[in-house]
């Protein structure tokens, strides 16, 4: 270290789980950080909205301000940690005009407004680092962009939201329903007082957005995501599948693929899916994350660890810190964006799964052949049927898995189903991956 050089001056905005944690590991461990970074550093401010409000772990009130804007245009490197969207990427671009770096952990930032702040990033030379935006602590953000850098990424399938893999997990081991598991996650901390965002797969569509654009070298907007939650997902479903040797996880799928015109491109989507358990995902419990990366040449990798949490996502962050920090020390450019490759993104229509679609039909004579009639109609196959005894209300329970075929060759075929007469109700629906 270069103790006659000036301080790294260092700006946190936000100071709840997340930015109180990084900004205690500096207060607390400034000395370990100067001598990984080869340079002096100084906390400059915490950016808060309320001086007075309560923090954990505490922070020292001459460091609180809330004049983010003076606090940012006199920071070398601006780790942004205040959520939302809109204050956000004004204060990013602010510091990325005036030269800073920007370490953030906000995924619906980066998700909405991702190129417009790399383009920024690059016209000044700046680095934008967002290790912490998907997976928590899980390092998987710099091992796409560095280490696979010269390989070809052929699909991602991760498991990238605690709420979710904690509610459809307890389904799985104790046999209750969404409702009470999601009770549970929520009695535990692992849910939100509104969980909306979790359950309905939009958290996890903003990260595969993000994976997606970084693996294939693409913008990739948020809006192309196709995305299912999991308020649908029943008890009923989750014990078949562990009858079957299966489990049930929500996954953000990104892979390169080919439309049946020849068109290469890429896809991104989010839903709950049906994994073999001998399937390196389904061994992912509670509310950790998994992403198991397809390379053509390094084959399957996988990355795994907590996927929330204040000091776990404040290692992802500290760590961008160090190496935006050794960069103002050492010298060298700034980081790209994910683009170059161009590809388009398709529409989900055109990629190629199977379904297993749970149906309530008539107890008769007959009602397999006509449903096997409506599916061929659409150009799928049936490859397994499985079906349980009637009951009181003459219905009888259909479970038919599907051949490989498009998305959406069976997206028509569960809505002939849903409208044939012999069908009293399309009782669940999920894809099968990970074969």
């Amino acid at each position: 270290m270069t103790p006659s050089r000036p301080p790294i001056r260092i700006a946190v905005l936000g100071a709840g789980t997340v930015g109180a944690e990084v900004a205690h590991q500096l207060l607390e461990h400034r000395e370990e950080f100067e001598a990984r970074i080869g340079a002096p550093i100084t906390l400059a401010g915490i950016g808060v909205r309320r001086i007075d409000a309560p923090r954990s772990p505490e922070l020292p009130e001459a460091l609180l301000t809330t004049d983010t804007t003076s606090l940012v245009l006199g920071a070398h490197i601006v780790i942004e940690l205040i959520g939302g969207v809109q204050q956000a990427r004004e204060l990013v671009l602010l510091a990325l005009d005036s030269g800073a770096d920007v370490v953030t952990g906000n995924k619906a930032l980066l998700a909405t407004h991702g190129p417009e702040l790399f383009a920024a990033a690059e016209r000044v030379g700046a680095q934008l680092n967002y290790e912490a935006a998907v997976g928590g602590a899980i390092p998987i953000i710099r091992p796409l962009r560095d280490s696979l850098a010269g390989d070809h990424v052929l699909r991602i399938l991760g498991i990238v939201n605690g709420t979710t893999n904690f509610v459809l997990d307890r389904m799985d081991e104790q046999g209750v329903g969404f409702e009470e598991a999601l009770a549970e996650a929520t009695r535990l901390g692992y849910a939100e007082a509104d969980p909306t965002g979790d359950v309905s797969g939009a958290d996890a569509a903003q990260k595969a957005a993000i994976l997606a654009g970084l693996a294939f070298h693409t913008t990739v907007p948020l809006e192309k995501v196709a995305v299912e939650g999991i308020t649908g997902v029943t008890a009923t479903q989750v014990r078949a599948a562990r009858a079957a040797g299966q489990v049930v996880k929500l996954l953000a799928i990104c892979e390169r693929i080919t439309a049946p015109d020849g068109t290469e491109g890429v896809s991104a989507r989010v839903y709950p899916a049906l994994l073999p358990r001998t399937h390196p995902l389904a061994a992912v419990r509670g509310a950790n994350n998994a992403v198991f990366v397809q390379a053509a040449s390094a084959g399957d990798l996988m990355f795994y660890g907590a996927g929330a949490g204040g000091p776990q996502t404040a290692s992802a962050v500290l760590g961008d810190l160090v190496s935006a920090a050794r960069r103002h020390v050492i010298g060298g450019p700034g980081l790209i964006g994910p683009t170059g490759a161009d590809l388009p993104v398709l529409d989900a229509g055109v990629v190629e799964t199977r379904y297993q679609i749970t149906l309530a039909v008539r107890d008769e004579p007959g009602v397999l052949a006509r449903l096997a009639g409506i599916v061929s109609e659409h150009g799928v196959s049936i490859e397994t049927v499985a079906q349980s005894r009637g009951g009181d209300d003459g219905t009888a329970s259909l479970v038919v898995g599907t051949h490989r075929a498009r998305e959406a060759a069976l997206a028509a075929t569960v809505a002939a189903l849903r409208e044939a007469p012999e069908v009293a109700a399309v009782l669940g629906v999920l894809r099968v991956e990970g074969e």
